[in-house]
């Protein structure tokens, strides 16, 4: 049976990865953990919670020992735009707290899974269907850190034989939590606008192509990569996985369809929209179909009906 460790348990995927692991494995085998307690009520009550800062590897030693931890999954992160902000936080948590968790991890037996992102590849990288192994040289700190994340995984399984596993996800959408300050946000807040303002100004210019992912396939991709036969994994690390691939004016038509007079303007944001053009418009993600059945299940259309119903009766808003 696993027992599993979260850190960053309280951002806009570890709160829903929680309660969806402890319906998997119990409610007492996912130990939840962040910073402070300060957070939804559901993930203090449900099972056991753990001050934990990945930057103080004692604290992520003590939390595994106290619960008999054998796999980690490591949320805790400075996202893209944020991490423009504050490049030297970013690599202390993005880089020294993920070298804390494998070292525990080399030192327990422990498997690990540690997020990379779309934000790996660079301008440089081929922009459409971008290869499962290309060119990496990304322009943003945050991206930096996913390239040494990869590497610094792979260096641990090859050296150490630590089960360390990950995927790259593109921007990720959720009616449940609020994203903590990624480049791709616009997606989400895109809803909450139609319903609450029938009008949205995007601070990502029209034209802009970004993957993207429905919450629920990501939770979905990180329980079966982990879930998944060791022996068919070639990568391990950092595999694409994709849903759909969209631009403001995309997902506004979308919204159009329900929300006939809903308005999208802009109002460009210049270092989110740098970030933006220098990642793919589109991934390959064969490899993930290939070694452990990767498959998503939300498409755009799928999605939005899903997110509009959902936010309105979160809001409290009738949109039909």
């Amino acid at each position: 049976m696993r027992k599993i460790l979260i850190t960053g348990s309280l951002g806009q995927i570890g709160t829903e990865l929680t309660m969806y692991l402890r319906e998997q494995y119990g409610n007492d085998n996912v130990i939840a953990s962040g910073l402070r307690k300060e957070g939804p009520d559901y993930i203090f009550e449900s099972g056991p919670f753990e001050i934990v800062d990945i930057l103080n590897a004692q604290q992520v030693a003590d939390a595994c020992e106290k619960h008999n931890v054998n796999t980690v999954i490591n949320l805790a992160a400075l996202l893209s735009a944020v991490a423009e902000g504050n490049p030297q936080l970013a690599y202390n948590i993005n880089m020294n707290g993920l070298f804390n968790i494998l070292e525990v991890a080399r030192e327990r037996g422990a498997a690990v899974f540690t997020p990379s992102s779309i934000a790996a590849f660079g301008p440089s990288t081929p922009a459409d269907n971008t290869p499962q192994d290309t060119i990496q040289r990304p322009t943003t700190i945050y991206g930096v850190t996913k390239v040494g994340g990869e590497l610094l995984c792979d260096y641990y399984y090859k050296r150490f034989g630590v089960d360390t596993r990950g995927v790259r996800f593109p921007g990720l959408i959720s009616y449940k939590a609020l994203p903590g300050g990624g480049t791709t946000d616009y997606a989400v807040h895109i809803y909450y606008e139609a319903l609450k303002q029938k009008k949205y100004a995007s601070f990502i210019d029209k034209g802009t192509q970004m993957d993207m992912m429905y919450m629920p396939d990501a939770i979905k991709a990180i329980h079966d990569l982990m879930e998944a036969d060791p022996s068919k994994l070639v990568h391990r690390n950092a595999f694409n996985v994709t849903a759909m691939s969209f631009d403001p004016e995309k997902i506004a038509a979308e919204i159009r369809k329900h929300i006939p007079e809903f308005e999208l303007t802009y109002d460009v944001d210049p270092v989110k929209q740098a970030i933006a053009n220098s990642w793919p418009n589109s991934l390959d993600d064969s490899c993930a179909k290939e070694e452990w059945g990767w498959k998503p299940d939300y498409t755009l259309e799928t999605m939005t009906i899903d997110m509009l119903d959902k936010l309105s009766e979160k809001l409290g808003i009738s949109y039909k």
